[in-house]
């Protein structure tokens, strides 16, 4: 199954039933007075994250979405039926936005979350519902309301700890075959990860983390260049980022220059990401001598003007991999125990996360604006296309 990670849809609750104007007439039974009854409430629309799911590419072929109508009343005061609400199942880390107003609706992060993201109409009124003392045979009525109607875009994020930034060719991939069960495929020329790969990295008995690699991004992404920068909203939820820097590269950039690049086009995509939580990785250390290695590094550290944590690994042969897995673990350890004393961390990380999304679609959105540009100046250039992304997503744990 493709999986595909943004799918635009509208959705429209349902329209409240309409009250009923009716006065009872029975035999033997003089001025029966009024009987109209109250229509029935509209249907509502909801999401549900639903862990069976993994693509929102249901969504891609079917673009309306509407709740039932509430029933209109009846006579003998009769109330009509209210509309059955609409469940729109989604794999869990999809976020609902409203297209129209750039509101988030809904943030699905856990198994079985429910939202409403469409307020169903509200019942008409019967005439019975206007009879006073001074108006016996009332002939009023109200209508149902509409319901709400939405332009809603549904993005899904995968969830996962830790996500591996780097150019093509970084070993991003070996990585997550070397510290999880997950097989990428691998191959020495670029963009051999065209799909975001999902690990389960068991470090010792009940503990572990999800590492998410994501395909490679290269100079000028944010300008739409290579595989864009779709993917990487995928690492807004990630709570470390893993720069992987090649230090054997295959096109002859020096090591520093490319670690560069990546913060570049980082920094272009979100602000707000590149100021997260990020270590740096020098991957495939064994390909280089290693009277070079000190200085080789040295000038990558150098080069990004670097203070934070800095590992020496070769992702092949393990080199390096377990102390930085274990690190990892202890870091999201204390990072858990600081927001159960702290609760109020909580919505600071989910501001952050909003932040991030928001410069995220702001870039994404330009980017695609930008090519629709071109393409409105020749005739001859072929439109963006999500399809040409649609990936397939695999968890697999030890």
């Amino acid at each position: 199954m493709k999986f595909v990670d943004e799918a635009t849809i509208t959705i429209e609750a349902g329209k409240g039933g309409n009250g009923t104007l009716s006065f009872r007439r029975e035999k033997y039974i003089a001025k029966g007075g009024p009987d109209g009854g109250d229509g029935g409430d509209g249907g509502s629309v909801y999401v549900e994250a639903d862990e069976s799911l993994n693509t929102l590419i249901d969504y891609r072929f079917q673009p309306r979405y509407k709740a039932e109508n509430g029933k209109g009343g009846q006579s003998r005061n009769c109330t009509g039926s209210k509309g059955e609400d609409l469940i729109m199942k989604v794999p869990v880390g999809t976020t609902v936005v409203d297209i129209d107003t750039d509101e988030v609706l809904a943030d699905m992060t856990q198994v079985g979350q429910i939202e409403k993201i469409a307020q169903g109409g509200f019942h008409g009124l019967g005439n019975t519902r206007f009879k006073s003392s001074v108006n016996r045979a009332p002939r009023q009525t109200t209508n149902g309301s509409l319901g709400e109607t939405r332009n809603v875009k549904l993005e899904l994020k995968v969830l996962a700890d830790v996500g591996l930034l780097g150019l093509p060719n970084a070993g991003k991939s070996t990585f997550i075959r070397s510290v999880s069960a997950a097989t990428p495929k691998v191959a020495d020329y670029p963009f051999t990860t065209l799909v975001p790969n999902l690990g389960v990295v068991s470090v010792e008995q009940h503990k572990s983390f999800v590492i998410a690699d994501i395909p490679g991004i290269i100079e000028g992404a944010a300008e739409g260049a290579g595989l864009g920068i779709q993917f990487l909203k995928h690492l807004a939820r990630n709570r470390i980022l893993l720069h992987l820097v090649d230090m054997a590269p295959w096109d002859g950039e020096t090591p520093a220059d490319s670690a560069c690049v990546i913060v570049r086009e980082l920094e272009k995509f979100s602000p707000t990401l590149a100021a997260q939580p990020r270590w740096l990785v020098l991957n495939k250390l064994d390909m280089v001598p290693e009277e070079e290695q000190e200085a080789l590094c040295q000038s990558v550290v150098d080069a990004l003007g670097w203070e934070g944590p800095v590992y020496r690994i070769s992702a092949i042969n393990k080199m390096g991999t377990q102390q930085l897995v274990q690190d990892i673990q202890v870091f999201l350890d204390q990072l858990a125990e600081r927001v159960a004393e702290m609760p109020e961390l909580v919505e600071a990380e989910l501001e952050v996360r909003r932040a991030i999304d928001r410069e995220g679609r702001e870039r994404i959105e330009q980017m695609r604006e930008e090519v629709r540009a071109k393409r409105r100046g020749d005739d001859d250039f072929e439109d963006f296309d999500d399809d040409d992304y649609d990936v397939e997503v695999e968890y697999v744990k030890n």
